[in-house]
């Protein structure tokens, strides 16, 4: 239900693109300003995808996507009483579009991260290239639909016929009951800014998120030209009209639709990383065959490849994220990657609207073309796939601390200020250089699980004894740090672990902050 829901969402939402670029060739046909309709409707999503992203952490994921699909429909609503009325002018489109980019940035972490509540693991990769068969199918109709919607009626009535699309999703969503997770139901949720610095600080720690979203950079920024100049590309250049921007925009959705169903093939084949590299390449070589094209047949062959190198890289990206992120971050996760996607959208779209004006259509996509080509091989030894390991789980991690007294259990909580957390080790010199490789490995851990500074030392006069320590901002957010842990996270703790001295077991203890920052005893 909620996949057919989707599918008929993002079909409006392509429809109403459709329609706002079209708009405005027709009230200012500049190319700054053509491509600030799509600068104009990336940009929310850069502007709020941690916002959205802690929200749909931290409260109830199903009612925030309803509040979220509620803004799409009012806003386009009011965008298709404008339009219809003669009252839309270009400054008000770009508004406008920026408001329906809105509540895209407020639904799509929290969407993304419904997916594995919906499908068991096993599933997750497929689940993510159907939904990018359904995103891409939508791409194929939604644009042919809405370039012949503005060719028997207007613009008006396509973003007439979003609102009715989103309100069909927004049906599902109140048919939809999400069970509830059972993780931390004990303790209370995070506040907003510092589920905000949570997600931050998880991302920073992680190696194959950074990765992900340097990759996405390389890819998505050339990309965007596409998205930018292609309604010119398709009135001025090869001198067509609306239904052949749409056809244009059907024929990228068919290759992604195409690109979709062959991943599982290439999966087998190849991993992420080269995968995403043969998609970059493919979009280059597409983003130059648009450039020399001139006849709709040469640009709809472009059209096709690029389409397929979308599906292809975005869905393998996706799905990098996705498994880069646990379940208490992962909307938070998503949301920073999709920044540097829309991000780099946004700013390629609008770079590339500038060049076209300046140096023409055929020589800005040739050369974004190459430049992305080149910027994805020398990024393509940042590894998005962590490689596959089974750890013994049955080597020890160290021993719980020992419990609060009870003279300080009142002052435990929320409001408890920093919580200072220590372990000791004992290392035999043999193994200092092991158990630095491993505390390396720790210091990620602890920073993912929400530690706001971490320090390891080395015992002066005795090299043997060392002291890892870590921060956290509350007792609360001290207790959540278990159930954050991963299985591979729980791997590197023990790997620690088990370079202490034969005998003995690391020891543990929590210190609680009593004075504050400058505070004098």
């Amino acid at each position: 239900m909620l996949w057919w829901a989707n599918l008929a969402a993002n079909a409006g939402m392509w429809v109403q693109n459709t329609g706002a670029g079209w708009s405005m060739t027709t009230l200012d046909p500049s190319p700054i300003m053509v491509s600030l309709v799509q600068a104009s409707s990336m940009l929310p999503v850069f502007l709020l995808a941690l916002p959205a992203g802690a929200l749909a952490d931290i409260l109830d994921r199903r009612l925030f996507l309803i509040a979220a699909q509620l803004w799409m429909v009012a806003v386009s609503l009011l965008l298709c009483a404008l339009a219809w009325g003669g009252m839309l002018g270009p400054w008000s489109l770009l508004a406008l579009t920026f408001a329906v980019g809105a509540g895209t940035a407020m639904t799509f972490p929290g969407w993304a991260a419904t997916t594995p509540e919906l499908v068991p693991r096993s599933d997750l990769v497929q689940a993510i290239a159907l939904n990018g068969i359904g995103f891409n199918l939508a791409r194929s109709l939604g644009p042919a639909v809405g370039g012949f919607v503005i060719g028997w009626f207007d613009t008006a009535a396509s973003f007439a016929l979003n609102a009715i699309c989103a309100s069909l999703l927004l049906i599902a969503l109140l048919f939809w009951r999400r069970e509830a997770s059972e993780a931390n139901r004990t303790l209370p949720k995070e506040h907003f800014l510092s589920a905000m610095r949570a997600g931050v600080r998880f991302v920073a720690a992680s190696p194959l998120l950074r990765a992900t979203i340097l990759r996405a950079l390389a890819f998505f920024f050339f990309g965007a030209a596409v998205w930018g100049l292609l309604p010119l590309l398709v009135r001025e250049q090869l001198g067509l009209g609306p239904e052949s921007y749409g056809l244009m925009l059907t024929a990228m959705g068919s290759g992604a639709v195409g690109g979709g169903f062959a991943l599982p093939w290439l999966r087998a084949r190849a991993d992420r990383s080269k995968i995403v590299l043969m998609g970059t390449m493919l979009s280059g070589a597409s983003l130059a065959l648009l450039g020399v094209s001139f006849h709709w047949f040469v640009a709809g062959i472009g059209m096709v490849g690029y389409g397929i190198s979308w599906i292809t890289v975005a869905s393998t990206l996706q799905a990098s994220a996705q498994f880069a992120a646990p379940g208490w971050v992962r909307a938070r996760a998503i949301a920073i990657y999709q920044l540097s996607f829309f991000g780099a959208l946004a700013a390629g779209s609008t770079l590339a609207g500038i060049a076209g004006h300046i140096v023409g259509l055929p020589v800005t996509l040739v050369s974004f073309g190459v430049l992305g080509a080149i910027a994805s091989w020398l990024v393509r030894r940042a590894q998005i796939e962590a490689p596959l390991t089974a750890e013994a789980e049955t080597i020890p991690t160290p021993a719980r601390p020992d419990a609060p007294s009870a003279d300080l259990i009142q002052a435990l909580g929320e409001q408890s200020g920093r919580v200072l957390e220590v372990v000791r080790y004992t290392i035999l010199p043999a193994d200092r250089a092991a158990f630095l490789a491993a505390m390396a490995e720790c210091r990620r851990v602890r920073l993912r699980g929400g530690a706001v500074t971490w320090r390891l030392y080395e015992d002066v006069a005795l090299p043997e004894r060392w002291i890892e320590l870590w921060a956290v901002e509350s007792w609360t957010d001290h207790l959540r740090e278990t159930a954050r842990l991963t299985p591979e996270d729980r791997a590197v703790l023990a790997r620690a672990a088990s370079l202490q001295i034969a005998g003995s077991t690391p020891e543990l203890a929590r210190y609680l902050n009593v004075l504050p920052e400058g505070g004098r005893g």
